[in-house]
């Protein structure tokens, strides 16, 4: 082998490729951001951070890696593009230096019941392909073991139209892997017909129970009643046999009704689409109600919850069907396939091995692959979108994470910033937005935007190293050490709730008496049972309000004012002071700009390209009718209330003539939750993670119930921001509520009047308690994984 002499001594001059080592980022105005100007260092771990609101997801998630993506998108063909979602360019005047950026949110993974981790990670695929070599009895090919897939035959004659045009005769087959009686759900529905209507009543006397419908006017009802096939007259427990299919699960066909052309469909499927495909969240109260009332969910009993057909778990590979392999534990279904040997596959036997080994790496070997993918967490979705990446042999690539360590113990935080830096030390730049302390710790470079949040936010307050962050004089910096001190006193129960023999999902015949009238929180590592025990378990009828992590629904209608039902009081205020009717003061009815459909801005839909939003120039992006804007209350119309601040609002709406009392209540929620600073009817599709977690307590604060159970209310929040949350559980409780809060949040820990510890593992390691007692006792006891954390945090 030779190689090249070097002539003369002296050091070679860099390479103008090697120069491009930042990501500069000019001028960048996304949502609250004012003209921010930023250097990113490529190729190490940066963590961007502040308070919550304060611009972090505006500039990471909103301009770097939007325009990256918009970048990438740009490079395949217009036809590809058609079927691409579009993106515009960011507001922002100079972006140089990207590169590929790969994202994972905390976005939970979609709640399709035909979704499960092992569908979302292609586990499930691999899986499909092994059976369909080894298994045995041999059914078919890898779709005859797909729950998705359904088994189909068709015969017949088919038209060639080549030279000659001729009949040719012929016959179609797939198998498929999908349980007939519950199509792939794994579980059926069943409606309580009495709770759909009074039999013993006609359509015309207003049979129909369901919400909504009424009689004499709803055009539903209607339908129905004129259809032809059943007599309006004559009580439903008198229709024959045929009128009562008819009326039940007759297919859609159309119908005259009042000269109108209308659609008639059974009451059974006409349910189903009205109110069972939608998000029960998002549905009003008295709405959801109903569907509980009159719906049920049980397990399918033929696949017995498997999904499957019958012929797809009778194929084994073994004594293991793929039914079994999917409902192992995925740390144990990775030792059965390391002790399978077949040199045939032997491909396909290290890809699964590799990826189910990601996933025990990454601390999620508790899940099994067919746990639908809408039960998990959002910090478990975030891990499970990250296995893909994790053997990735790509380098030089930006990958963004939003809060990787949501729903993470702190023992399991270590795990997760060691996967961090090996994406880094891969040679490749890592963007982290990130609140907690033990991830900011391992940054090369910190950003921390603020000072604020909202309009009060969207500058850059810091750039440095860590420890510069520490000796700056930052929100962030000054509460980085901040540590929580144990309470001298807790109060005492004033009741408990008992919870015997709890067997959900992974716990092993729980029995504990959560204390009532104080604040309880509920910890252990990531799988351990906690959430199964919380909001599996809790008997019904026991008075609670439960705020989990379930994302809000909302479009860009859809606003604070309008979720938080804060809108309807103001409306009718307007109304009753200027003599009109409520609906003219909303932007969804009649007060709507009708240029704009009340939208405010005109959007142009450009095919592949992004769409181009403009204000809308009659009202000047105001969404009401110019007329609507002449009615005033308390000297302001409609379009600048919902323009104020909560705080504005709640000082305007507190006394003079404008006061209100019904919408004052809801804005001092509002700001009680740290919200002071949104405005009224600000999209809430431009709202952070921990903004709309936070509007969601703030709006179950209004609710009539004695026990308030929280899914990690931390989730988002900076330092400063956990303090006012700990005031606001502290009020609850002075008020004469119970607090129960599932948390791995230290700060959240010492401060409870009492803990119950979960573990001591995950999966079927845990569902048992570990620990019941004060914090103080947890730090003194220290057998568990949460009291030496905790010890080490309040520094015991």
């Amino acid at each position: 082998m030779s190689s090249a002499k070097r002539t003369g001594s002296r050091a070679p001059v860099p390479h103008v490729a090697d120069s491009h080592d930042l990501i500069r980022v000019h001028g960048a105005r996304e949502n609250n951001l004012k003209d921010v100007s930023i250097e990113i260092p490529k190729r190490r771990l940066t963590v961007f951070t502040g308070v919550s609101g304060s611009g972090k997801s505006s500039l990471v998630f909103n301009t770097i890696a939007a325009e990256s993506q918009r970048l990438i998108n740009e490079t395949y063909s217009a036809f590809v593009q058609g079927f691409m979602p579009t993106l515009a360019r960011p507001e922002v005047d100079i972006l140089e230096g990207l590169t590929t950026a790969i994202i994972v949110d905390q976005q939970r993974m979609g709640a399709d019941p035909r979704s499960t981790v092992g569908t979302a990670t292609d586990v499930n695929a691999m899986l499909r392909i092994l059976f369909s070599r080894l298994g045995e009895p041999h059914i078919g090919p890898p779709s005859a073991y797909s729950f998705n897939t359904a088994s189909v035959r068709a015969s017949g004659a088919i038209t060639v139209e080549r030279g000659n045009k001729k009949a040719v005769k012929a016959t179609f087959e797939r198998t498929g892997g999908m349980c007939t009686r519950c199509e792939g759900r794994g579980s059926v529905s069943d409606i309580d017909l009495t709770q759909l209507y009074d039999d013993s009543k006609s359509l015309a006397e207003g049979a129909f129970t369901i919400p909504g419908w009424k009689s004499d006017s709803q055009w539903t009802v209607q339908v129905y009643a004129q259809s032809g096939f059943v007599d309006p007259d004559k009580p439903i427990r008198e229709y024959t046999e045929k009128q009562l299919r008819d009326f039940l699960y007759g297919e859609p066909v159309k119908v005259k009704v009042n000269g109108v052309n209308l659609t008639y469909e059974g009451l059974i499927p006409k349910i189903q689409k009205s109110f069972l495909s939608k998000d029960k969240e998002a549905m009003q109260p008295h709405i959801r109600a109903f569907v509980e009332r009159a719906v049920t969910f049980t397990v399918c009993p033929e696949c017995d919850g498997t999904r499957l057909s019958e012929g797809a778990r009778s194929s084994k590979i073994g004594k293991i069907s793929i039914a079994d392999a999917c409902a192992m534990e995925i740390r144990d279904l990775a030792e059965w396939v390391r002790d399978l040997d077949e040199p045939s596959v032997a491909p396909l036997l290290g890809a699964l091995r590799d990826a189910l080994d990601s996933f025990v790496e990454i601390g999620l070997g508790y899940l099994s692959l067919d746990r639908p993918a809408g039960t998990l967490s959002g910090g478990e979705a975030q891990r499970v979108k990250m296995i893909r990446h994790l053997g990735s042999s790509l380098t030089d690539t930006t990958y963004v994470f939003d809060e990787p360590t949501i729903g993470l113990h702190p023992h399991d935080i270590q795990r997760m910033n060691d996967l961090l830096l090996r994406l880094r030390d891969k040679g490749n730049t890592v963007l982290v937005v990130e609140h907690k302390p033990e991830a900011i710790a391992i940054a090369d470079h910190v950003v921390d935007l603020g000072p604020g949040a909202g309009t009060a936010g969207g500058t850059v307050c810091f750039e440095g190293t860590v420890e510069e962050l520490r000796a700056g004089d930052t929100v962030t910096g000054r509460h980085l050490d901040d540590r929580a001190v144990l309470k001298d006193t807790v109060r005492k129960p004033t009741g408990a709730l008992e919870i015997r023999g709890a067997t959900t999902h992974n716990l092993q015949g729980v029995d504990v008496d959560v204390p009532l009238g104080v604040l309880c929180v509920v910890t252990g590592v990531a799988g351990s049972g906690k959430s199964s025990l919380i909001h599996g378990s809790v008997p019904a009828g026991a008075d609670v309000v439960s705020v989990d992590q379930s994302p809000i629904k909302g479009s860009r209608r859809s606003n604070p004012a309008t979720y938080t039902g804060l809108l309807e009081p103001i409306r009718k205020a307007f109304a009753k002071a200027n003599g009109v009717k409520p609906a003219l003061f909303s932007a969804n009815s009649e007060g709507a700009c009708p240029t704009c459909n009340g939208a405010g801005v005109i959007y142009t839909d450009l095919a592949m390209m992004a769409g181009v939003a403009a204000p809308c120039e009659d009202c000047e992006g105001k969404r009401f009718q110019p007329a609507v804007l002449e009615y005033r209350f308390g000297g302001r119309d409609i379009s600048e209330v919902l323009a104020m601040s909560v705080a504005q609002a709640e000082e305007f709406f507190g006394s003079g003539e404008a006061r209100t009392p019904a919408a004052h209540k809801i804005l001092d929620r509002l700001a009680d939750v740290g919200l002071g600073y949104l405005t009224l009817g600000q999209p809430l599709t431009t709202l952070s993670g921990g903004e709309r977690q936070r509007l969601k307590l703030a709006t179950h604060m209004g609710d009539k119930g004695g026990v308030y159970v929280l899914d990690e209310p931390t989730t988002g929040l900076h330092l400063a921001d956990v303090e006012q949350l700990l005031g606001l559980l502290d009020r609850l409780v002075d008020a004469g509520k119970s607090v129960i809060v599932i948390e791995h949040h230290q700060a959240v820990m010492a401060h409870a009047d009492w803990i119950i510890d979960l573990g001591p593992g995950a999966g079927h390691d845990g569902g048992r308690i570990v620990f019941e007692g004060t914090p103080a006792d947890l730090v003194a006891d220290r057998t568990t994984l949460t009291g030496e954390h905790l010890a080490a945090y309040v520094g015991a």
